[in-house]
């Protein structure tokens, strides 16, 4: 399979006072989400060290028997928070109806960075191993500063003032998802999947992956699918359906899985992503951006509330009939 070509932008210009560059640097970002939805980013000043020890914590954690694991699983099974077990989720759903479950399990956290400030408790964070919550309260601070890099990236690269995304970012609507995708010694039911086809629901995605056979695959303009290249200590930054609805079409929510390992492949090949969903507060309305509407290219959309959206998209993915 070949790969997709996926714009590299280093933003490291963005914690500078370059102007010039960071108006060059955004200009590339935007190019890369109107011709592909995605982007890798370098440059970002999140501490490798930190990713790395994440990284590890989390596999210790995802080694835990099932028991341990799913006494952090909410009985209402929330896909926003807390343990996701093999089997809850089929993202596919939301485009194709009834599909296999994803093979899969998840480790969510909900807006921890309110709850660092004291004004959010819903989650439940795993006593074991004991470094995990300390070091995905520090992952938290990094993603949230990240976010707003972002957003003023955005600002930019849609032909805006560099702040103009600032308040709806104020207080943004950040979800951390942590997910362990297995070996698979037996083969999976046909049509079944790592994580099956879908856009993204809201508004950029972060994702750090692995190396692990068994990745990320995005489907080109053709309708074929390309494996999108791991660069180590970079992100993947892609388009969902809420940033594509903001700007009217002009970044593209671009159709992604992650494809199971082949079957020759021998050895381990548990994959393990740290994924941030980084989305405008709940309460802000969605409506396209003035930059991205004109006589020639009207609003396609009526505007509509950005919490309300991704949890009808989120509602539709889940299913409900698995027991803890």
């Amino acid at each position: 399979m070949t790969h997709i070509e996926i714009e590299v932008v280093d933003i490291g210009p963005f914690h500078t006072d370059d102007a010039d560059a960071r108006l060059a640097t955004a200009r590339a970002f935007g190019r890369s989400m109107e011709r592909t939805g995605f982007a890798v980013i370098t440059g970002h000043r999140v501490p490798e060290t930190l990713a790395e020890d994440l990284h590890a914590s989390l596999r210790t954690f995802f080694a835990l028997p099932f028991d341990q694991k799913s006494a952090l699983m909410p009985p209402e099974k929330v896909k926003g928070r807390g343990y996701l077990p093999m089997g809850i989720e089929s993202v596919a759903k939301t485009l194709d109806g009834e599909t296999p479950p994803d093979l899969c399990e998840a480790l969510v956290f909900s807006a921890p960075h309110r709850e660092l400030r004291g004004e959010h408790s819903r989650n439940d964070w795993p006593g074991a191993p004991t470094e995990l919550t300390p070091l995905i309260r520090q992952w938290t601070q990094e993603m949230e500063r990240l976010t707003r890099v972002l957003a003023r990236i955005s600002s930019l690269a849609l032909d805006l003032p560099e702040d103009y995304l600032d308040a709806a970012y104020a207080d943004p609507s950040l979800t951390l998802r942590f997910v362990n995708y297995p070996d698979q010694p037996d083969p999976p039911a046909p049509g079944q999947l790592r994580y099956g086809a879908h856009h993204d629901y809201g508004g950029l995605t972060v994702l750090r992956q692995d190396t692990a056979p068994g990745g990320l695959e995005i489907r080109d303009t053709d309708g074929i699918w390309r494996e999108a290249r791991t660069i180590p200590g970079s992100f993947v930054i892609n388009v969902g359906d809420l940033m594509s609805r903001w700007t009217n079409g002009r970044w593209r929510s671009t159709l992604h899985r992650v494809t199971n390992p082949d079957r020759v492949v021998t050895g381990s090949t548990q994959r393990l992503s740290l994924v941030a969903f980084t989305n405008p507060h709940e309460t802000w309305e969605i409506a396209p951006l003035p930059s991205c509407v004109s006589d020639e290219r009207p609003a396609a959309h009526p505007p509509v509330r950005a919490g309300d959206f991704i949890r009808e998209k989120i509602r539709t993915s889940m299913d409900l009939t698995v027991t803890r």
